[in-house]
């Protein structure tokens, strides 16, 4: 249940700032609830940027310059059945779509506490970067995810909320994780 004192952020986004980790920032007052999230961060995300496997941008609060939460986006593409391709109005004979994939996303249990909706924002953030790449770089259609739903069982219904929905082709293959995504050209604006 949610405490009445905790401040949607939702409402008031100037309260944070999304940047590209670099290795002068702090890390040391992130803690989220799930300690394999936490080691990747102080333990494993700069060594991917640098190899160029992954970026991870953080949401740091802009009166403390705590980081709230962080997000590590890769380069992906999603299989999708007939009926899926379909679903989307993707009239293409290609196996696989262009995606881009958080892979991974934690939000620090200090700031879960204080606000509401830090881990939606992110997925938000994300879209805005997918749909940049779309406008400048690449092409980008979907958002794709493996739910961890190892380490949080309610993840699953965090990402149904977002838009996210599981993908087929590789539905019941995974036992930690669910495969999801969510289209970025038909989203609610």
């Amino acid at each position: 249940m949610n405490s009445p004192c905790k401040r949607s952020i939702l409402t008031d986004k100037r309260l944070f700032s999304l940047e590209q980790l670099r290795g002068t920032i702090r890390l040391d007052s992130f803690n989220c609830k799930i300690e394999e999230y936490n080691e990747y961060l102080f333990n494993e995300s700069m060594k991917s940027q640098n190899d160029q496997m992954a970026i991870t941008w953080l949401l740091r609060e802009r009166s403390s310059g705590a980081v709230a939460a962080y997000m590590s986006l890769i380069a992906d593409s999603i299989k999708l059945t007939a009926t899926e391709k379909e679903l989307h109005s993707l009239a293409y004979p290609f196996k696989t779509v262009p995606a881009m994939k958080v892979a991974k996303l934690a939000v620090s249990a200090t700031f879960q506490e204080k606000y509401l909706g830090i881990g939606s924002l992110m997925i938000e953030m994300a879209t805005e970067i997918a749909e940049a790449c779309n406008k400048h770089y690449f092409a980008c259609r979907f958002i794709t995810v493996d739910a961890d739903i190892e380490h949080n069982e309610t993840v699953l219904n965090f990402y149904l909320k977002n838009g996210f929905i599981p993908n087929e082709e590789t539905a019941n293959k995974r036992l930690k994780t669910i495969s999801m995504r969510r289209d970025i050209l038909f989203r609610a604006k």
